[in-house]
């Protein structure tokens, strides 16, 4: 009778399957998933509850990050949402809404949005939007209307998304320095960093907390801020931060590095740093994202939407925020000298240039791959702010050919 779509994790599941197997319940799978579900069912029956009631009751005992969606077979007109750590959209069209974890597949519909909040559940019918708090209050949804076009998410012409997401590096890189750096002029324009610049200049450390190739942009930021700020940086991996112990004092200052803003592990990691007292600044890409709102300050890279999932442009992307971020933080402290400051503004202007030379060199990049695609281990390596970028380059070897490659100083 229940039907549900389940992203993200439910850790105590084991507990309530156990709980449910004594009460006669029987699975046809291990996943957590069939235990919410027979679970959020369980309620409903004893509580005699509706859906809407016995999701709420649910998500009153279960821990983890989800974003769960629910319709009954005998209201198939209705949908109901929740979310925790896992990120939920809701498109709003005419007489239609769409339900989804970004943006993105429904872009060609509308572009109207409601980014739904940790702890809301949302009551969705074809004519009708209901948001709602665990404590069935009613909450006011924040309707924004989307800076996305629909060629963003289509392939022009490339042979498939990541390709087309390489060649878009210059102008990416582009539109994340456009209108922040006027290397003629001398200076950087970045809002987030100049109404909290003596939070910045005056950090006692900088933690910088992400994943994979967010944690990648990290590294190479560490190099950059302790060189250029003279500021003690260091770099930590989410899903490790958020399960230990740390560390942290009113005068830290967290760089939180994700290209969708979603990172659930990332996500609980800044929730205990900001009860900590420090302060977060976020360098994401989407637009409304979580981390965008957990954030007291933050930066976009303005790379537009990434559909392959080996990150590229949303990498370098990261970078050119960083280092106009340290550039920017150098100067007002005073760490870093008029004349290499003006250098270093005219190098980062011509990135993009540089980068669209390189990938005119395509055809010599394919004679490589042919030449090498048969080997079975490949060694990537670099010293000082290349070793960040030669673990990049493994990790997204490992991710597209499932050829074992490493990163090595």
């Amino acid at each position: 009778r229940l039907a549900m779509i389940h992203n993200g994790i439910i850790e105590n599941y084991a507990q309530i399957k156990q709980e449910l197997v004594k009460k006669g319940y029987t699975f046809k799978s291990d996943t957590d998933t069939e235990v919410l579900l027979n679970f959020i069912e369980d309620i409903q029956k004893n509580n005699n509850s509706n859906l809407e009631e016995a999701l709420r009751i649910a998500l009153k005992r279960v821990s983890g990050a989800y974003c769960i969606l629910l319709i009954d077979q005998q209201d198939p007109e209705t949908i109901i949402a929740a979310r925790k750590g896992s990120p939920l959209v809701i498109g709003i069209g005419k007489g239609e809404h769409f339900l989804a974890s970004d943006a993105s597949p429904f872009i060609e519909y509308t572009k109207e949005v409601v980014y739904v909040n940790d702890y809301e559940l949302a009551i969705v019918k074809p004519d009708e939007l209901i948001l709602k708090n665990l404590g069935n209050e009613k909450v006011t949804p924040y309707i924004q209307e989307l800076d996305m076009e629909l060629a963003a998410i289509e392939k022009g012409g490339y042979d498939h998304f990541m390709l087309k997401e390489i060649f878009e590096q210059p102008s990416t890189i582009y539109d994340c320095l456009r209108g922040r750096l006027d290397a003629a002029a001398g200076t950087i324009t970045m809002s987030g960093i100049e109404q909290n610049i003596d939070k910045l200049i005056n950090a006692n450390r900088i933690l910088i907390i992400a994943c994979g190739t967010s944690w990648h942009a990290g590294l190479v930021a560490e190099y950059i801020i302790e060189e250029l700020c003279r500021i003690p940086v260091e770099v930590e991996y989410a899903s490790e931060f958020r399960y230990r112990n740390p560390i942290i004092n009113p005068g830290d200052v967290i760089i939180a590095i994700s290209q969708s803003g979603e990172t659930a592990d990332t996500i609980v990691a800044l929730e205990t740093a900001k009860e900590n007292g420090a302060f977060i600044f976020g360098v994401v890409n989407a637009v409304g994202s979580s981390i965008a709102r957990i954030s007291h300050a933050g930066a976009y890279t303005h790379a537009g939407p990434e559909i392959g999932v080996a990150s590229t442009k949303a990498f370098t992307g990261q970078l050119a925020v960083l280092m106009m971020m340290a550039l920017k933080i150098g100067k007002e402290k005073g760490t870093i000298t008029q004349e290499r400051y003006q250098n270093l503004l005219i190098e980062l202007a011509d990135v993009p240039e540089k980068v669209d030379a390189i990938l005119k060199e395509a055809d010599q990049m394919k004679a490589i791959a042919v030449e090498y695609a048969d080997a079975t281990d490949f060694l990537f390596l670099g010293r000082g702010y290349s070793f960040p970028v030669a673990l990049e380059g493994a990790l997204k070897l490992k991710e597209i050919s499932y050829i074992h490659a490493e990163g090595y100083p």
